[in-house]
């Protein structure tokens, strides 16, 4: 870390709230003499909104999923990353490394390093109910015995229910990608979606935004069910909470979140050094730890508390790894069309 003492001073970053928790900035600022400044946002629009206001101004680090690789190319609020002073690509998982850099290369310059990797399944209060891999489906949510206990965000609760209908074959979509193909295909396929969402409204306690408020729809508001992100679940259940956490038959809807360059930043051997940092496999097995997600770097699982170890084995069981279902990248008419649905459901 020599490069980084050297160049101690100041870090702006935006990033996603519960994905630096705990001791991963203060053991970087102990390592670099660099102090991180962090804003958190807990939605994709949220951040997106943030760069678009300030054009990148007082960021130099942001944090973008994946999917949003079409978006984040039209916003042109980065700027690319120099491969020469990124010092651990190499220690990346091949089809983690793989797939972001295909889709986040443009004019021949990446944009895009990962940074943890997570998923969307069902969460549950294992004293109010009982449930097993072999019978877990996005389906259950609807089952009579949760009508009113249900809890999800819009969006992803249709996303569960086009991959149940597909699975069940009463709505034959290629395991919704072909849902994705153009406006047409996707009108189609989330007209009978939107159907069965509104009709079942009912079943629905809360629509959650953050990892704050899935937590508290388990433990004050009244969820006995529902389709959440993996940290929040799996915080409850490391925190000894009767919650639990795991991907059905349909398979766990995944997704990578990673580090972008602003087009403003200006202190980019700070942000290089953090970066760098972040993608060791102690620091990134921290980080994982911390948030309860996933690390992306090889080797980094082995250095995972037992406790993590433990709750990964019983998120994926079985087979459930190699059904996971990667969320496909975001271009402008898929987002307008699929807020479009998710906020009939909201508002039915």
């Amino acid at each position: 870390m020599a490069q980084a003492f050297s160049s101690s001073g100041e870090l702006n970053v935006l990033h996603r709230g519960d994905e630096l928790r705990d001791s991963v900035l203060p053991d970087f600022t102990a390592q670099t003499g660099i102090t991180v400044n962090a804003t958190a946002f807990s939605q994709n629009e949220e951040q997106i909104k943030k760069l678009q206001d300030t054009a990148g101004q007082g960021f130099d680090l942001c944090q973008p999923a994946r999917e949003l690789a079409p978006r984040f190319r039209d916003l042109d609020v980065l700027q690319p990353l120099q491969a020469d002073k990124l010092a651990n690509l190499a220690t990346l998982i091949p089809a983690i490394a793989d797939g972001s850099a295909r889709d986040w290369t443009w004019d021949g310059k990446p944009y895009f390093v990962p940074h943890l990797w997570g998923s969307e399944a069902i969460a549950w209060r294992t004293d109010l109910a009982t449930l097993d891999y072999q019978g877990l489906s996005y389906g259950t949510l609807w089952n009579d015995a949760y009508k009113g206990e249900v809890q999800g965000r819009p969006h992803s609760l249709l996303l569960g229910i086009g991959l149940w209908l597909d699975a069940t074959g009463k709505l034959p979509t290629n395991r919704m990608r072909d849902a994705f193909k153009d406006a047409d295909s996707m009108k189609a396929a989330y007209d009978v979606i939107g159907r069965f969402a509104i009709e079942h409204k009912p079943w629905i306690k809360q629509f959650w935004s953050t990892a704050e408020n899935t937590m508290s729809g388990f433990m004050e508001n009244g969820c006995v069910i529902g389709q959440t992100w993996d940290g929040p679940a799996l915080a409850l259940k490391t925190d000894g909470k009767p919650v639990a956490y795991m991907a059905p038959q349909e398979g766990a809807i995944c997704w990578v979140d990673g580090w972008a360059l602003t087009s403003a930043a200006k202190n980019l051997e700070q942000a290089y050094a953090f970066i760098n940092y972040l993608q060791a496999p102690a620091a990134n097995a921290k980080a994982a730890d911390a948030s309860n997600y996933n690390p992306v770097v090889a080797g980094a699982d082995q250095l995972l508390s037992d406790k993590a170890k433990a709750n990964f084995a019983d998120a994926y069981p079985a087979d459930a790894l190699q059904k996971l279902w990667l969320r496909p990248v975001e271009s402008d008419w898929l987002v307008r069309l699929r807020t479009e649905y998710a906020e009939k459901f909201r508002a039915a």
